[in-house]
């Protein structure tokens, strides 16, 4: 067999370094699998977290012929069990994360955890050359953040960060209206997230027995140690009343929606971030805010963000019947634009845009979020929002939690991605693990 035959998409994969390197692949015809990718050259994929995100991202990899699914990891053990069912034929079991990265037979994993468990899993996969799909939010402090960052950029594996509304076609569209400088100089951005959950919130629940097969002390793994609540385990939509497992709210959805004028406007890490907010209506079995509103301050800008979980009203974009809204303004000097995941529109100042027309599409379709991984994965590039794009969005958020936590402003040096003036946020920065779980400091 000839040299090229010889060297497999592993062999890359254990070899290659700088992002933009160049993978060598051969055709599945070339060996006589009539197009079918060969073997050696199907990505190995595992997946750490087996809930309804989880299932979803590697369903959406499994779909495609070059990938192949070899594990799933997750201490829930049906969970765990139902998508090693599903694709029997090649998905070995695991309760573990650690013992899976370390598997010659798992090229890269989905990491779709509860948040506070995604740090160590995503380094670990780090340490062992494993590319990484990371459900948002990427981290829960600053320190993760930059130790994820820091561990992606040692050891040279592809990232992708699940924030997959950002290959919708919307926001490419806003993107290039944005950058094509109709609205005139965006002084004031403008977003939230809001719901009406209140007064019962998610409910209660004094159930504090696990149910077999469910290993909770790992669940629970870094984090404070509580007794178990159903409530909080079932799933992602849960997990947002509890701060411990999840930050609230705004670290689960404002990924999503301070994407975008992040991307539109190049925007990096703010300077001063200034949270306010409290539990004021919902009464249920968590703990976190059920109102909060942070202040990011920019260069030559601000950003505004509103959550709250007791009112859904939702100015342009809905209002009236409960519902869960989101959505983004941009005020420029020439106008305002409105948008959210799947739609925008522009309310002009006066005669301002008269005569502006509609910038061309520059920016091509995505081919999905978890193919654009996957092909990245091959390529050796980094997808359009790896951890060092992604960064810009998670430490706003994770600052905003701090400044929450600790009642004041925080300044931030976005050259040194240091706190500025404050050793006592600078120390809650960098979270306490649970024993026997270390934060990985060698990272930052």
């Amino acid at each position: 067999m000839s040299e090229s035959k010889e060297f497999t998409r592993r062999d890359f994969v254990r070899t290659g370094t700088a992002a933009g390197a160049t993978a060598y692949f051969v055709p599945g015809a070339a060996l006589g699998k009539n197009d079918q990718p060969a073997p050696s050259e199907r990505i190995q994929v595992g997946l750490i977290g087996c809930g309804g995100m989880g299932r979803g991202n590697l369903g959406n990899c499994a779909r495609h012929d070059d990938v192949v699914v070899t594990g799933a990891c997750d201490v829930w053990g049906s969970r765990r069990d139902a998508v090693v069912r599903k694709y029997a034929a090649s998905c070995k079991p695991y309760s573990d994360y650690r013992e899976m990265v370390e598997r010659d037979d798992v090229d890269a994993v989905i990491i779709a955890t509860p948040p506070h468990w995604h740090t160590l899993p995503a380094i670990a996969a780090c340490e062992a050359k494993k590319d990484i799909y990371l459900q948002k939010p990427m981290t829960l402090h600053l320190g993760e953040s930059l130790a994820v960052k820091n561990a992606v950029k040692k050891h040279g594996v592809i990232t992708q960060i699940g924030t997959q509304i950002h290959a919708g076609e919307n926001y490419r569209r806003i993107v290039e209206l944005i950058r094509s400088g109709n609205l005139g100089k965006t002084s004031v951005v403008r977003t939230f997230n809001v719901m009406n959950q209140g007064p019962q919130g998610v409910g209660r629940n004094p159930n504090t027995t696990p149910p077999d097969g469910m290993d909770w002390n790992f669940w629970v793994g870094p984090a404070p140690m509580r007794p178990y609540n159903a409530i909080l385990a079932s799933n992602s939509y849960n997990h947002g009343s509890w701060m411990d497992f999840s930050g609230g709210w705004t670290p689960g959805m404002a990924p999503h929606i301070i994407d975008l004028p992040i991307w539109a406007l190049e925007l990096d890490y703010p300077t001063n971030v200034s949270c306010s907010g409290g539990r004021y209506v919902v009464d249920d079995d968590g703990d976190a805010y059920d109102t909060q509103e942070i202040l990011w301050q920019y260069p030559n800008m601000t950003m505004t963000w509103m959550s709250t979980l007791a009112n859904s009203y939702g100015f342009d974009l809905g209002s009236g019947r409960p519902s869960r809204r989101l959505g983004i303004y941009f005020h420029g000097s020439n106008g305002t634009m409105y948008c959210n995941y799947g739609m925008h529109k522009i309310v002009p100042e006066g005669n301002r845009m008269e005569g502006l027309e509609p910038p061309e599409k520059s920016i091509p379709p995505s081919p999905g979020h978890e193919r654009e991984w996957l092909d990245c994965i091959k390529s050796r590039a980094q997808p359009s929002c790896s951890v060092f794009y992604h960064a810009k969005v998670d430490v706003p958020l994770v600052l905003g939690n701090l400044s929450y936590k600790l009642g004041r402003s925080i300044a931030f040096d976005p050259k040194t991605e240091q706190i500025i003036g404050d050793p006592e946020a600078a120390k809650a920065a960098v979270p306490e693990y649970r024993e026997p779980w270390k934060f990985p400091a060698e990272y930052l």
